[in-house]
C-alpha cells in the first residue's frame, strides 16, 4: 500500500491526527500520503496541551529500512498538536517506532512506501570533489547566491515580490535569518512567543514558524538553497535574541532543527559575523555547531560567517568555509589560497553588496560584482551576490527582499550557464601562482579571465599539465557584461614552449575586443 499506515498501539486516549494534508501544510512543501525520496514525511500526532509542552514533552522517532535507522525529534506545533517530519533518503518501506515520556505519543508505529524522487528533486547538497557541492544524485550544483537577511519579515505582499523576483533571477540559495534585526518594521508573530520586551523564552510561537517554513517550502519549489542563519549581531537591543541564556540557545537550536532539518534544501550558518557578537564567544560557536551536527539527522551543510576574525574552519564541524571579504574577491591568486588553507569549499558570501549605500561596503558598481564572481571563479571558489539601493519606501534586497534594481543579476545568469556547462568535477585554479589566472580542468577545459584589463590579444600560453603535443582546442570569447559568446575561428594546436607552457604551434595569439570584462573559454576539440 503506498503512503503511510499507522497502527493504533498505544493510543491511550490521544486520538490520531486527520491523514489529509492541509493547503498550509502543501504550501510547506510537506506530505503524509505520496512522499518522494528526499521530500517530507510527516507524522502528527494529538497530545497535551496542558503545561509547557516545548519543554515537558520529548518525542522522536526511529524510522527504519533494511537495517538502517534514522532517528528524528518531534516537535510541539501548538492546539495540541505534535509533528515528526523525516526525508527519506532512499525509496520503498520505511517503519517506524515513536519514543515519548507521555503514554499517548509513545511507541505509536507506522511505515510510509517512498517512490522515486521526481525528475526535478536531485535530492541535498553536500560536498564533493573537496571543493565542490552537488546534489545527492550526483548532480553538480554550482552556487549564484544572494543575500536577503529579514525578507520573512515583511508582509506578504513583499515576500510575494520576493519570490517573483527569485523566479526571473538566477539565484541558487539565499541567505535569510530567522531572527529580525533592530530595523524590522514588524508586529509579529515572533520565533518567541510574545512581543518585543515580553517574549516568553521557554515557549516557541508556532504561527512564527509555520510562516517561515512556508517560505522554505517556496524556495524549495523554485530549486533555491535556503542558507539559514542561526544568530546575528544586529539585534540593536531591540528584542534581546542576541543575548539569550544558553540553556534558552540550545532549546531554540533542537527545534529549529527539528521543524526544519528535514527540507532538503536547508543549509545551516551558525551566525552572520559571529566575531562582532559581544554577548558570544567563540566557544559558544564551538558548542552550537555540535548541538546542530548531533541534532540533524542529514548532515545538512554548515559554515558560519565573520566580520574580521576568520572561524577556524578546519574543525570537523565546518562543511565549508564561509567568508566576507572584499579585497580577497578581487584577486583569484589570494582567493585560491583559502582553500589551501582549509581544503574545503568556499564560498565568499559577503564581497560587498552592488548600490547606493553612504556606507563604503554598498557602493559596488554592477560590472564590479559580476567581476568578483568571475574572480571567483579562476580561485576556484564560489561568490554571494548582495544589493543596497533602497526604494521609495526604503526597502532594499539585502534587508528586506522584494525587488531587484541593479544590473548585475543578468550577468550572473550568464556566469551561471557558463559554470554549468563546465567539467563535472567542477573548477578549478591551474598553476595558480604564476599569473595565469586560469581555471578548469588540464588537458581538457579552461577559463581566463582579464577583468578590468582591456588587451588587444592573448598570446595562446598553457600550463603543461595535462597536455601534449598535437592537442587541438578551440577559443571562444566571452564578453561576461554583454552576455555574448564569440567563437575565434580555426583551432589552436598545442605545441611545447619550454620546460613549463606549452603554445600554440603556429604561434598564434587570440585576438580580444579591446574592453574590460572579458574572459575565455578553451575546449579540447
Amino acid at each position: 500500500m503506498a503512503g503511510i499506515e499507522l497502527s493504533r498501539r498505544g493510543l491511550c486516549g490521544f486520538s490520531l491526527a486527520a491523514l489529509t494534508v492541509s493547503a498550509e501544510a502543501r504550501a510547506r512543501g510537506l506530505s503524509r500520503g505520496n512522499v518522494e525520496q528526499w521530500g517530507i514525511a510527516e507524522v502528527e500526532l494529538k497530545g497535551p496541551r496542558t503545561g509547557n509542552p516545548f519543554l515537558d514533552v520529548s518525542l522522536s522517532a526511529d524510522f527504519s529500512q533494511n537495517g538502517r535507522v534514522v532517528t528524528v525529534a518531534g516537535f510541539y506545533d501548538g492546539d495540541g498538536i505534535y509533528r515528526l517530519r523525516f526525508s527519506p533518503p532512499a525509496t520503498g518501506i520505511w517503519h517506524y517506532v515513536t519514543k515519548s515520556n507521555v503514554a499517548g505519543l509513545n511507541e505509536r508505529d507506522g511505515r510510509f512506501d517512498i517512490r522515486p524522487a521526481a525528475k526535478t528533486n536531485h535530492g541535498p547538497v553536500g560536498v564533493a570533489n573537496q571543493f565542490h557541492f552537488a546534489y545527492a544524485d550526483g548532480t553538480p550544483y554550482r552556487q549564484i547566491g544572494t543575500t536577503s537577511y529579514a525578507w520573512t519579515y515583511q508582509d506578504d505582499g513583499v515576500c510575494t515580490a520576493t519570490l517573483k523576483t527569485l523566479d526571473a533571477a538566477p539565484f541558487n540559495k539565499l541567505r535569510m535569518a530567522i531572527f529580525p534585526n533592530g530595523s524590522v518594521r514588524f508586529e509579529g508573530p515572533y520565533p518567541f512567543a510574545g512581543t518585543p520586551g515580553h517574549f516568553d523564552l521557554d515557549r516557541f510561537d508556532p504561527i512564527f514558524f509555520r510562516r517561515f517554513e512556508t517560505y522554505i517550502g517556496a524556495l524549495l519549489n523554485r530549486g533555491i538553497e535556503a542558507d539559514i542563519i542561526l544568530f546575528h549581531p544586529y539585534d540593536g537591543d531591540k528584542f534581546g535574541f542576541d543575548n539569550l541564556p544558553a540553556a534558552v540557545d540550545e532549546h531554540y537550536l533542537r527545534y529549529v532543527v527539528a521543524r526544519l532539518a528535514a527540507y532538503r534544501n536547508v543549509w545551516w550558518s551558525m551566525a552572520n559575523e559571529y566575531d562582532v557578537m559581544k554577548h558570544k564567544t567563540e566557544a559558544d560557536f564551538d558548542r552550537f555547531f555540535k548541538i546542530v551536527q548531533n541534532a540533524d539527522p542529514y548532515g545538512r551543510l554548515r559554515s558560519i560567517h565573520h566580520l574580521y576574525k576568520f572561524y577556524d574552519n578546519n574543525k570537523p564541524w565546518v562543511t565549508h568555509a564561509s567568508i566576507q571579504s572584499p579585497s580577497v574577491a578581487k584577486d583569484d591568486e589570494r582567493a585560491s589560497l583559502l582553500r589551501d588553507i582549509w581544503r574545503k569549499p568556499v564560498i565568499l558570501d559577503e564581497v560587498q553588496y552592488e548600490g547606493t549605500c553612504p556606507y563604503r561596503w554598498g557602493r559596488l558598481s554592477g560590472e564590479e560584482m559580476v567581476s568578483r564572481f568571475w574572480a571567483g571563479t579562476i580561485a576556484g571558489v564560489y561568490v554571494g551576490h548582495g544589493e543596497y539601493i533602497e526604494d521609495e519606501k526604503h526597502f532594499m534586497w539585502v534587508g528586506t527582499g522584494g525587488v531587484l534594481h541593479g544590473t548585475s543579476a543578468p550577468r550572473l545568469a550568464f556566469l551561471r550557464q557558463i559554470l554549468e556547462q563546465g567539467p563535472k568535477q567542477g573548477v578549478n585554479p591551474i598553476d595558480k601562482w604564476y599569473d595565469h589566472h586560469l581555471a578548469g580542468a588540464p588537458g581538457a577545459y579552461y577559463l581566463r579571465y582579464f577583468g578590468k584589463d582591456a588587451p588587444p590579444s592573448w598570446d595562446f600560453v598553457l600550463p603543461q599539465d595535462g597536455l601534449n603535443d598535437g592537442m587541438r582546442f578551440t577559443v571562444e570569447v566571452l564578453d561576461t557584461w554583454n552576455m555574448t559568446v564569440t567563437k575565434v575561428p580555426g583551432v589552436f594546436v598545442a605545441k611545447r614552449k619550454n620546460q613549463y607552457d606549452f603554445a600554440d604551434a603556429n604561434g598564434r595569439a587570440v585576438p580580444l575586443p579591446n574592453k574590460p570584462w572579458i574572459a575565455l573559454r578553451i575546449t579540447k576539440a
